[in-house]
């Protein structure tokens, strides 16, 4: 970035920029080195009169603007120069100035400007110095190779430059690149422990709060005639799932804080671990899974959270006597994997398990099982069914290589 000033005088008007500090030191630093050179004894005698001090002193005033308009400045520069060769005056005086202000009309580029209006300007002074005096110009001729070396300088530089800022703004664009995907990371992961907590506990706690009104109806029902069988058996069942809760939380745990040994992800080969805690609460389950070991393991943990949270669903709004059917089948034809839950509706009023059909606000587990499809490819169809009371789930999974491109952990 230029270190230059700019100075409005009036608001709307154009501003003109001025030189900064750093401008006014390098022509102070400028006119120091060009003052020595115009003492010294030339060889064919010819010294600086008061007219050529005074070109002098404009040439060296030009260079504070050099890094502003250095094509301004090199414009003006040419006729002072010609104007103070004619008068005669020792031509090693304005060297530097010169030196300095092509330099920086070739570091401020382009290219194909440099090339074209030093050598124009420079056939251009020879022309005329040809026409003044053939000593003077074959004298030009001789000195035109600094000219030509400044330039090269200034033109190797500005290369220099522009590659160093393109490194340095690769580096900075693969940092943002970088910082942009580790946010991206957190926010996915955010999303997937949500999710899975969200799976975990819904399914948990719809399962104990089965079992406890079991064991409350047990107890209010008859409490003469107590049934110790059945309310043992539900208070088992509240302590098995609240040790499977446990299990799975600190598996989610482990996988949250990195840990090698956090296990594989549950898959295809839990699901009856699902259908038998279902059934624990009161549920009458069918699984059938033919697909066990044939499916990536993103798919497979993504048709396990949909099981259960389907599973989760029918008890919840079905009761704990509902019948649930689930199907987990792979379809060679479309290399998807096809996970189907239907459950029989509540037997009280045969009426659909469905939270936005029985009146109950919807929540977020049909969500959570769109979001677990649409992480491998999927899509999740869901509604009351139309042969009968109850509610039906189905998930198409794709198991092409090509179909998952985000990874479900557990």
């Amino acid at each position: 970035m230029k270190d230059v000033s700019t100075v409005g005088v009036h608001p709307g008007r154009r501003r003109w920029k001025r030189p900064a500090r750093r401008d006014w030191l390098t022509t102070a630093v400028v006119g120091a080195l060009t003052v020595p050179p115009a003492f010294l004894p030339q060889g064919d005698g010819k010294v600086t009169d008061a007219l050529g001090w005074v070109l002098v002193a404009a040439m060296v005033l030009l260079t504070a603007w050099r890094r502003l308009y250095p094509l301004g400045v090199l414009l003006v520069l040419v006729p002072l120069q010609l104007a103070y060769h004619s008068l005669g005056n020792a031509p090693v005086t304005p060297v530097v100035a010169s030196m300095v202000i092509l330099y920086s009309l070739a570091v401020a580029g382009p290219r194909r400007r440099t090339f074209i209006v030093v050598p124009s300007l420079l056939a251009v002074a020879l022309t005329m110095m040809l026409t003044v005096s053939v000593h003077d110009g074959l004298e030009l001729i001789r000195t035109s190779g600094w000219i030509l070396a400044c330039t090269l300088l200034g033109e190797a530089v500005r290369v220099h430059r522009n590659y160093v800022g393109a490194i340095v703004e690769r580096a900075e664009r693969a940092e943002r690149t970088r910082e942009e995907t580790a946010a991206r990371r957190v926010a996915e992961e955010r999303l997937r422990i949500a999710r899975d907590l969200h799976d975990l506990l819904a399914h948990s706690i719809t399962l104990i709060g089965v079992r406890t009104s079991v064991a409350a109806h047990v107890l209010n029902a008859d409490p003469e005639r107590l049934d110790r069988a059945t309310l043992s058996q539900a208070l088992e069942g509240i302590a098995d799932t609240c040790r499977e809760a446990r299990r799975e939380l600190k598996r989610t745990l482990e996988v949250l804080r990195a840990e090698e040994d956090g296990g594989p992800p549950p898959g295809l080969g839990s699901l009856a671990g699902l259908g038998r805690a279902a059934e624990s609460a009161g549920a009458t389950v069918s699984l059938s899974v033919s697909a066990d070991g044939e499916v990536p393991p993103a798919v497979g943990a993504a048709a396990y959270r949909i099981v259960q949270q389907g599973l989760t669903n029918a008890v919840q709004h079905g009761g704990p006597e509902v019948g649930i059917r689930v199907s987990v089948a792979l379809d060679e034809a479309s290399a998807a994997l096809l996970v189907d839950i239907v459950d029989d509706g509540s037997p009280a009023d045969g009426s659909p398990a469905d939270g936005a059909a029985t009146g109950r606000p919807p929540g977020h587990g049909l969500i959570g099982m769109r979001e677990r499809a649409r992480s491998v490819g999927g899509t999740v169809a869901a509604g009351p069914r139309a042969d009968g009371p109850g509610f039906a789930v189905r998930a198409v999974l794709p198991c092409a290589e090509a179909a998952p491109r985000t990874e479900v952990a557990p």
